[in-house]
């Protein structure tokens, strides 16, 4: 079983890569380069970060 913290920790890399999908998108409607790097940045990090703690661990199996 997943930890509780780790859980958490997920959902909320989840709202940054949403986050990070908004910026993205706003940068291209708005011709703003600044704005779109940040945003695919904070959607690659959000998405990694996501998959990285929902996997599970040796320690998880117990």
């Amino acid at each position: 079983m997943v930890r509780k913290y780790r859980v958490i920790l997920a959902t909320i890399a989840v709202f940054i890569s949403l986050a990070g999908m908004m910026e993205a998108i706003r940068g291209l409607l708005f011709d703003s380069n600044a704005e779109f790097l940040y945003g695919v940045v904070a959607l690659s990090l959000g998405v990694a970060a996501f998959v990285v703690l929902l996997n599970p661990t040796p320690k998880d199996e117990r």
